[in-house]
């Protein structure tokens, strides 16, 4: 039986199914299309919200790190040693040299010392040498304050500048004003090679540092009224211009610009930036037009395929298999490198734990030295004072003595092991202490010192019982520090003197308070190595050593000059309340 098949039906039949798969094919790349630029669309914008989210806030910081910066430049200038001795004696031939080195440290605009009436005499800008501030606020609120004062004052050029001052005194003399003018126009520099148009404005809302120069001295909503910006707003309205006549969905729900707002955490200013969102429809566009493009690429790849399936089929697998290989090749050059990189970075790690162990032993033995040194300095003095009563047949007083460096020796023990805590700290539990009970101990270790030197020792303790909760061996480590630091500073006086005053409240505080000629430098007092003692009599450590037990306590060890001269040093703890005593006698 034979069939006979209509050569134009078959053709015809051909022909509707090509038709099908292109409308198929076009309604694809349709709802693809649409999909995708609504989908993007949401994606490029919130990321454009995070990236101006991102550079605002780093912005402002950059901000406000210049300021802080500059902020302790004129307290440190106010007490340098030759400009007071320059207004002191109105000769000012170095100071504008002295100036221009310390700019080139700090990194301000200019450096300006005015004296008492209010006249440049020594500037970083050797133009501004006799010109006269008297009136200038910077001047004014700086010689009627005892701070520094922050200025922000309108320049007759143009803009502001923002200047920081201080006077300058002698004693009670006031003799000029240090100012210090902080460069941040920069930063409106720098902002204004973005595509974002920035404001920063004060407590009033007024504009004071700005991209568009124009914008200064204003507030937001009367520079956007004057001039828009030409970088940012102006180019995206005129580009959303031909929008309107289109679905609003397609481009960006009809917004063009995004405004961000931050504050700065100085003297009530604000940050805010406006954002241009051509960026994302061109993003956007570019994506999309790829798609499109990839679509007409299958389409005629289709037509294509009708004929030459076999050869596409084998140029694909050719294509394939070469980027196969080349993927291999990087995979290999990638893992040598990470072999590489591997190798490098165990022996960084082998070295950088050797020194860690080495910096670990050198601090150790540097205070057990330090911490060893007092006992076995008791220990020498009660050796000596045994020998003597055993020659005199005294035997009593001697196993006095020798019980005493049984003491000491205990100390000693406990003075390594809590050496050894310094690296696991918290694993000691506390308990009640009596400070009173723990001064005594004190004095007692220190007493072959207070009775060779003769030091007088004036001794203030309540009758009732001052408990803290810690561990009562560091307690007595840091009042022999301090006794020990007391005892020391008195050596070149006639008459030695040392107050000791315990003292309850809110707190359980003891003052060592000595007649010597005091600290010189508060700043670095409690730092680890800084001592003012002769190589060989300490290592610097004691106050270092004692500040960190003190603190691991929930106290605070402070340090000042006297009145009176010598110095006066404070352990504050904190005093164990009714409840705590209880429950410890329990």
């Amino acid at each position: 039986m034979s069939s006979n098949v209509d050569p134009d039906n078959q053709e015809r039949a051909v022909n509707w199914r090509v038709r099908v798969a292109l409308g198929v094919l076009l309604l694809l790349a349709v709802s693809v299309v649409a999909v995708t630029n609504s989908l993007l669309t949401d994606r490029f914008t919130e990321s454009t919200r995070n990236r101006a989210e991102l550079r605002l806030a780093l912005y402002s910081g950059n901000l406000l790190s210049e300021l802080r910066q500059n902020a302790i430049v004129p307290q440190l200038l106010a007490r340098d040693a030759e400009l007071i001795g320059a207004l002191n004696s109105a000769d000012y031939t170095a100071s504008t040299r002295r100036l221009i080195s310390f700019v080139e440290e700090i990194g301000a605009a200019s450096l300006m010392l005015l004296d008492i009436d209010g006249r440049t005499v020594a500037a970083t800008d050797r133009n501004r040498l006799g010109s006269s501030h008297r009136a200038e606020a910077y001047f004014v609120d700086a010689i009627r304050s005892n701070s520094t004062i922050f200025t922000v004052a309108e320049r007759e050029t143009g803009g502001y500048g923002f200047v920081y001052s201080r006077r300058v005194q002698s004693g009670s003399d006031v003799l000029g004003v240090i100012a210090v003018e902080v460069d941040l126009q920069k930063f409106g520099r720098a902002w204004a090679g973005i595509s974002d148009a920035v404001v920063v404005t004060d407590s009033t809302g007024t504009i004071i540092l700005t991209t568009e120069p124009r914008w200064r001295g204003r507030t937001e909503e009367e520079a956007l009224a004057r001039q828009t910006p030409q970088n940012a707003i102006q180019r995206a309205i005129q580009a959303t211009a031909d929008w309107t006549a289109l679905p609003p969905d397609a481009y960006l729900q009809g917004e063009a610009v995004m405004r961000l707002e931050t504050r700065i955490p100085f003297r009530g200013w604000r940050m805010a930036s406006f954002t241009t969102y051509a960026s994302v429809r061109e993003r956007v566009n570019g994506v999309l037009a790829l798609e499109i493009m990839g679509f007409a690429i299958l389409l005629a790849l289709s037509f294509y395929a009708l004929s030459r399936r076999t050869a596409l089929r084998m140029a694909l697998f050719q294509r394939e298999s070469a980027e196969l290989r080349a993927l291999n090749v990087a995979l290999q050059r990638e893992i040598a490198e990470r072999k590489r990189v591997q190798e490098t970075l165990a022996v960084a790690e082998q070295t950088l734990e050797q020194s860690s162990k080495l910096a670990a032993l050198g601090e150790m033995s540097a205070a057990v030295s330090h911490e060893l040194n007092q006992p076995l300095a008791a220990m020498k003095t009660y050796l000596a004072g045994a020998r003597l009563l055993l020659r005199r047949n005294r035997q009593e007083e001697a196993l006095s003595s020798f019980g005493r460096i049984d003491d000491l020796i205990e100390r000693m023990g406990g003075i390594t092991r809590q050496l050894k805590s310094y690296a696991r700290k918290g694993q000691e539990a506390f308990s009640p202490v009596d400070m009173g009970d723990a001064l005594a101990s004190a004095l007692s270790m220190m007493e072959p010192q207070l009775r060779q030197r003769h030091v007088q020792i004036s001794r203030i303790v309540p009758e009732t019982p001052v408990q803290v909760m810690g561990d009562r061996l560091r307690i007595e480590q840091v009042m022999v520090n301090l006794l020990r630091n007391a005892i020391d500073a008195t050596k070149s006086e006639r008459l030695p003197k040392v107050d000791i005053m315990l003292s309850a409240g809110e707190t359980a505080t003891l003052t060592v308070r000595d007649n010597g000629p005091g600290i010189e430098d508060l700043d670095q007092l409690f730092e680890p190595f800084y001592t003012t003692k002769q190589a060989g009599d300490g290592v610097g450590l004691g106050l270092a050593i004692s500040s960190g037990i003190v603190n691991d306590l929930g106290g605070r060890l402070t340090a000042r000059n006297g009145q009176a001269g010598g110095a006066v040093f404070e352990m504050q703890l904190p005093i164990l309340g009714s409840e705590h005593s209880t429950q410890a006698a329990e």
